[in-house]
Order: structure tokens, then C-alpha cells, then sequence
């Protein structure tokens, strides 16, 4: 059997490379009666089959708690498909899928699930003629993962590490934990039973093509790594802005809030690869060890450094897009007194030679203008001489911007010669477009990351180490909001970009945010 050990895989991987180190598997998925598998899982593993990336073998066995025959999960499936897939229907692709699909119901609590699931695994592995191969991923709250990863174990459903048994693997989906001991606790629950190279813990963000390119755009191209310093960059803005207000996540989102949905994880993941240093090779524990050393250079945000370097806020009563909604605190399911933000401003260091001194300007909102996702890196001023020599009208600096969503892709600000006979110089964007260059629109995230745990490539995952070093910086700032917090916070209109100390936090520095 050949070795699927992702450090075999150093080079960077063409699709087609990577279905064919796809082995044969089969994919179980908890939580199957789910809205995250109906619009993401399965549509995801469906699109793999329609571009040629699935192994040539394989089955899906979802498990959930509603009692579904093999053919009513079809045909959820199909629907979920036509919705929500990113390509149509292919009549012989479907009947192909069709027939692969499985379903079983039963409590993750009771151990005779995991005895029916191994009998109904090698069932199907018998009849597919499948060599075993397993991928088991979470889709379930982290209160149900210490049963769910018990029973497996119980049942001999988890074979060993070696190179002789078939691979099992694990895909753990966010939220990990709500702060550094619950994160603790699941990371010890899924590695009681799991090896740590058997773990795949999950951010979709780092699926999305425009993150993927980030390490090509620094280090494919000579033109920016020599400029990719404090030398050079003036500072960095990263926004996440959603225009969806709380919806029907009353319950998540009270215990969650902004800082834990967004920063911790993908935030903090796109801050790092921005901010990483150059790894010697690309094989999957080289690159998590570069970013791995940007989370262990970030400033501690602590005590009453909150009051300074962060801004929370929640919004009002206000419209977007023409439509009126309600302010968070009179939403239904949320407490009339809450202090749960659904905004997030902070002012960022990573301290190391790179970065000295340089600002990273985080911030994330529900109810913005519109939904959008970027980086910007802003580049420092030119002298004020030739081009520039007017000090009442600055030259526009130099901006390279990521975006990351809606519409995938880059832009970079540049000055140019306005025609004409005087010397007039305007800012000019050289902008590249995923969907108009390639003619053809993005993978989804889930594809891309499903495709990298049946190959075993761990590049986009994030290690134990890491999610317990992203929790210990944002539980100081939990700490430090909760001794030096208020009763009452700001509040900003919904369909505004946020609260006015968001202003003041950046407006302090001399800068500005940007339009996005």
C-alpha cells in the first residue's frame, strides 16, 4: 500500500496530482441530517466527482439523529445539490453518486450505534469492494465529540497509525471550545483516541482560492518579498465585514460573540499567513511550524490594554439594503442586558525583525453595508519631493488588496501619468479577477479541504498547538473585557460600518480604514 504521510508530499500539487494519491475511502459524516451537510458536504463531494478528483472508489455514510432510508437521504441530498452545488446536475454523474449514499440513524451516547455503524461500514466496504479507508468528520456540536470519538473507538472502528492498517482520519469542524480550557478539553477528547496526525481540524476559510494563493502571491513572485517588511509596508488592514444581522443563532452567538466566531480562528489564520516568514519546504509540518511562530509573536493584548488596542460594539436599530432590522439587544433569544459583541476592532503587533512596529488593523461586524472579506497592505509614503511634493495633498501610497469574498482576487494601487502635457499623476488599480481570468468559478472551500484529508495533506489545518495559541491570545482579551468592562456597549446602526471608536482607534495613529 503506498504511503499517504503528508510530509511525502512536499511540492505544491495539481488537482489531478492529488485524486490520484486519493485512496478509495469511505467518508462518514455526523450529523448528517444537517443544514451544514445538505448545503456544504455533500454538494462539496458531489463537485469532486463531477471535476474527476474523487478517488475511483469511495462511499458516503452519513449518521444522524432523524429516521432516514438510504433513499430519503438521497433524495435530501439531490435537493441540497440542485440548490446549493456550484455545477448542475449530471444525470449518469447523480446516478453514479446516488448509489453511494448511505444512511443510519441512532444517539451518539449509546454505544450500539457505533456496533450497527461498524457492521453497516463493512457492509458497504464488502460490497464496494472499498479496502477500508475511513475519514469520519464531525458536522455535530463539541458537546457530542467526546461520546462520538469514544464509541469509534469501542466499536474498532479507528485503526493505528502503522503501514500496514488502512487510514482513519478525523475532521473536526469549529467551534473548538469557547476559550483555552473547553478548547483543551476537545483537543484531548479527539487525541485520546486519535493520533495528532490522524486530526484534521477544520477552517473553511483557509479552503477559499485568494487564502491558497496568499503563500504563491509572496513567494512565487520576486517583486513583493523584498518588500514584505517594515521597511516597506506601513501597515495592514484585515476586514470581515457580514452583512447578515443574528438571524436564528440566538443561542451560538450569546456565547459566542464576534471575537470568538471570527477572530480566533479565521482571522488569526489569514493574519498568519500574511505574517509568516518563508518556509524551507512546502511539506504540510514546515508551513504550520511558520505560522505557528506568528502566533507565538503576537503582542499579548492584556489587563487594561483592552481599553486601548481592541473596540467592541453591538449594533442598533437601523436598514440595510432598504430593509429595517431590529438592534441585537431586542433580537429574539437575546438577554435585553447582554454584552455579547457583534463588532470587533483591534490594533495588532506581531513582534519579530519582520514586523517591528508595523500596525495589523483587525476588524469584523454583523449588520455592515454589505458582506465582504480582504487584506489590504498598505505601503509607506514616498518622500515628499518630485511627485509628491505638495504637502497640502499627499500622494496616494500603494496598496495591494486580497480579496477573499465576495468576488475572489487582487488588486494593486499604483500612481500613473494622467495624459496630457503636465505633469498630473492620479491613482490607477491593476486588478486580477479569479472567475474573468480563468473563465470558470472557484472551488468551494470544502472541496478543496475534503480533498486535502483523503490525500492526508495537513497544509490548511490547524495543529493542537495552534488552536490552544490562538485561545490562550484571545482569552486575555476576554479577561481584560471582563475586568474592565461596561454594563452598556457602543452601539452602531446596522448598515453602518461601525461604532465611531473604530474611527478613533485607527484615527489616533494618523490613518484611516478603508472603503471596502
Amino acid at each position: 500500500m503506498p504511503s499517504t504521510k503528508p510530509t511525502e508530499t512536499p511540492e505544491i500539487l495539481s488537482e489531478a496530482t492529488k485524486s490520484a494519491l486519493a485512496q478509495p475511502c469511505t467518508l462518514v459524516i455526523f450529523g448528517a441530517s444537517g443544514d451544514l451537510t445538505r448545503r456544504k458536504l455533500l454538494p462539496a463531494v458531489y463537485n469532486l466527482l463531477l471535476d474527476g478528483l474523487l478517488p475511483p472508489n469511495y462511499a458516503v455514510l452519513g449518521l444522524g439523529r432523524k429516521s432516514l432510508s438510504d433513499d430519503e437521504f438521497r433524495q435530501i441530498a439531490k435537493k441540497g445539490i440542485e440548490q446549493f452545488s456550484r455545477q448542475t446536475i449530471n444525470d449518469e454523474k447523480w446516478n453514479e453518486f446516488h448509489d453511494r449514499l448511505f444512511y443510519m440513524n441512532g444517539p451518539v451516547d449509546d454505544l450500539a450505534t457505533f456496533t450497527n455503524m461498524k457492521s453497516r461500514i463493512e457492509g458497504i466496504e464488502n460490497q464496494l469492494k472499498l479496502p477500508g479507508h475511513r475519514i469520519f468528520y464531525l458536522a455535530i456540536p463539541p458537546t457530542t465529540f467526546s461520546p462520538t470519538c469514544e464509541g469509534l473507538h469501542k466499536a474498532g472502528l479507528i485503526y493505528p497509525v502503522d503501514d500496514q492498517s488502512p487510514f482513519s482520519r478525523v475532521i473536526v469542524e469549529k467551534p473548538i471550545g469557547r476559550d483555552l480550557e473547553s478548547a483543551k478539553v476537545i483537543n484531548e477528547i479527539t487525541g485520546r483516541v486519535f493520533d495528532e496526525s490522524q486530526i484534521y481540524r477544520i477552517d473553511h476559510y483557509l479552503g477559499k482560492e485568494t487564502v491558497q494563493n496568499i503563500m504563491v502571491m509572496r513567494f512565487a513572485n520576486s517583486i513583493f518579498e523584498p518588500i514584505w517588511n517594515h521597511r516597506y509596508i506601513d501597515h495592514v488592514q484585515l476586514t470581515v465585514s457580514e452583512a447578515e444581522t443574528l438571524g436564528t443563532r440566538a443561542s451560538y452567538y450569546e456565547e459566542a460573540g464576534a471575537l470568538r466566531d471570527m477572530i480566533q480562528n479565521h482571522i488569526l489564520q489569514l493574519l498568519c499567513l500574511i505574517a509568516m516568514e518563508p518556509p524551507y519546504s512546502l511539506d504540510p509540518d514546515v508551513v504550520r511550524n511558520t505560522r505557528m511562530d506568528v502566533m507565538r509573536g503576537l503582542r499579548p493584548i492584556r489587563g487594561k490594554d483592552v481599553e486601548t488596542m481592541t473596540v467592541r460594539a453591538q449594533y442598533a436599530h437601523g436598514a440595510i439594503n432598504g430593509k429595517e432590522f431590529p438592534g441585537y439587544r431586542r433580537e429574539e433569544g437575546v438577554r435585553p442586558d447582554s454584552t455579547t459583541e457583534t463588532y470587533v476592532a483591534l490594533k495588532v503587533f506581531v513582534e519579530n525583525w519582520r514586523w517591528a512596529g508595523v500596525p495589523f488593523y483587525i476588524r469584523t461586524g454583523k449588520a455592515m453595508p454589505k458582506r465582504s472579506s480582504e487584506i489590504a497592505v498598505q505601503f509607506k509614503d514616498i518622500p515628499q519631493i518630485l511627485f509628491n511634493a505638495d504637502p497640502n495633498v499627499s500622494q496616494a501610497p500603494n496598496l495591494l488588496t486580497l480579496r477573499i469574498q465576495p468576488e475572489e482576487g487582487m488588486a494593486l494601487r499604483i500612481i500613473s501619468k494622467k495624459p496630457g502635457s503636465k505633469a498630473q499623476t492620479r491613482p490607477v488599480e491593476m486588478d486580477f479577477k479569479y472567475g474573468d481570468t480563468f473563465d470558470a468559478p472557484s472551488p468551494e472551500a470544502y472541496e478543496r479541504l475534503l480533498l486535502d484529508v483523503m490525500t492526508g495533506d495537513a497544509s490548511l489545518f490547524m495543529r493542537r498547538d495552534a488552536v490552544e495559541a490562538s485561545w490562550t491570545w484571545v482569552t486575555d482579551i476576554l479577561q481584560g473585557w471582563e475586568t474592565h468592562g461596561t454594563k452598556w456597549l457602543p452601539e452602531y446602526p446596522a448598515g453602518s460600518w461601525g461604532p465611531i471608536e473604530a474611527d478613533r482607534l485607527i484615527e489616533t495613529d494618523g490613518r484611516k480604514w478603508r472603503e471596502v
